[in-house]
């Protein structure tokens, strides 16, 4: 490729890819992470000459574990009840004051979220609960759907949570070819700055957006109101011992992932618990192995609750991410891009282009495997580009489009409204908005990542 020209191997991996991302969109009933294994091993075989045992070694084993160790053991704390319990009493907290709903609905989603179940299931455990109570205090439901989607999203690249992982994942795995980018931030570090900018960049856009649509004068109509706790949010059961014991487990959970990384600490954490707690899916590994002796959830339940058909997504693209690398693929795609880009507006077309694919496909699954690669080519050919920035900008523009109704969590929120709500309208007005943030989100990266380099 020395002559600039994309190789037959090339085209047809990135035209496997774009099969695959059209059919994410269209045909939902296709599982795009076991054809883009399919396509991957066609690739290999047909264009470079490798079996199908070279192309899957690939196979993101290190992520997979990860994954599956951390949505078991959060498994295991909603089949047990303990996390819907944490939400009802979370929502009594508002003592009937209507107008804290709002604030409350969208910390909730934060920091259920951040803890660790990811944004799906937090999305899946608050819909229910939030979409009714919007009826049933008059907000409108698509500024609801606004205000959980978008606190869900914003806490998504939270370490403990499955889209944090893949992104620290992915960022470890292009770390060797991108020198300097763990001079200024640690790995730990880089995680937590990509959480707070998202949470930034969501909150500049979801607030005002449910404020300028319906949610202001939904706000002085109310003022002063109260209702009775007991209609918005019944009191639920006492926790019982297995609910206690996952509580429990939650908070080891945060504090064995989290006070490790904490200045001057790692010298005195014994070496013995330095091995068994490496990362956040060991730790979850362990913890899931407690409560399972404990007898405090139905493992049988959470196995099956487990996200595996999203897992297998993201590990299937990543394979076939791999054979494009090797084909020549990443690099036609990364030329592609860097014609057109500069150092600052490089954040503006990576917003822009992974929010138009993400509005029609996963973001954490088919988005961020195949863009965030791209990033060690993209400062190779722009000169003066900052990486994190970059890393940022694909992957806050991809999950800012996430309450069109095309996406998983857009879909939950109107599944879950009242039978009263109009949901065609609902979901006209959703799709809207989704779409028009791949513009806006390109356009917010462009400002804090390119031009304030937040």
């Amino acid at each position: 490729m020395d002559d600039g020209a994309v190789s037959p191997a090339a085209w047809a991996s990135i035209l496997a890819l774009a099969l695959v991302v059209a059919l994410s969109a269209v045909r939902p009933r296709v599982h795009v992470g076991f054809l883009s294994i399919a396509l991957a091993i066609v690739v290999g075989a047909v264009f470079l000459d490798l079996t199908a045992a070279d192309v899957l070694t690939g196979f993101p084993l290190d992520l997979f574990l990860v994954l599956v160790g951390v949505t078991f053991f959060f498994a295991m704390a909603q089949v047990n009840g303990t996390l819907e319990k944490l939400t009802a009493h979370a929502v009594r907290r508002c003592r009937g004051n209507v107008l804290l709903l709002p604030v409350l609905v969208y910390m909730l989603a934060l920091v259920i979220t951040t803890i660790g179940p990811g944004n799906i299931a937090a999305v899946a455990l608050l819909a229910p609960l939030a979409m009714p109570l919007a009826a049933r205090v008059g907000m409108p439901a698509f500024g609801m759907t606004l205000l959980v989607v978008g606190a869900a999203n914003s806490a998504a690249f939270s370490p403990f949570a499955p889209t944090g992982i893949v992104s620290h994942q992915l960022i470890a795995d292009m770390a060797p070819q991108v020198p300097g980018l763990y001079e200024d931030y640690s790995p730990e570090a880089l995680d937590w700055k990509i959480y707070a900018n998202s949470v930034l960049a969501q909150g500049l856009v979801v607030i005002p957006g449910f404020l300028v649509f319906g949610g202001w004068a939904w706000l002085r109509r109310h003022r002063g109101e109260r209702v009775d706790v007991e209609v918005l949010a019944p009191a639920p059961e006492p926790f019982d011992r297995r609910q206690w014991a996952t509580v429990a487990a939650i908070a080891a959970l945060v504090v064995l992932v989290v006070v490790p990384t904490l200045p001057g600490v790692a010298p005195h954490v014994p070496a013995w618990l330095d091995l068994m707690t490496g990362n956040v899916g060991t730790v979850a590994f362990l913890l899931a192995g407690l409560l399972m002796l404990a007898d405090a959830a139905d493992a049988h339940a959470a196995v099956a609750a487990v996200p595996w058909f999203v897992i297998m997504m993201i590990a299937g693209v990543t394979v076939l991410i791999g054979v494009m690398a090797s084909s020549g693929g990443l690099d036609a795609i990364t030329t592609a891009i860097a014609t057109f880009s500069g150092p600052v507006t490089v954040t503006f077309w990576l917003g822009l282009v992974t929010g138009v694919i993400s509005a029609y496909s996963s973001s954490s699954a088919v988005v961020m495997p195949t863009f965030l690669p791209l990033v060690p080519g993209l400062l190779d050919q722009i000169p003066g580009a900052d990486p994190v920035a970059m890393i940022t900008s694909i992957n806050v523009g991809s999950h800012l489009v996430d309450a069109s109704p095309l996406s998983t969590l857009g879909a939950l929120c109107i599944a879950c409204a009242v039978v009263t709500e109009n949901k065609d309208r609902l979901f006209r007005h959703l799709l809207a908005w989704g779409l028009s943030m791949s513009v806006v989100g390109a356009i917010i990266c462009l400002v804090l990542f390119g031009v304030l380099g937040l």
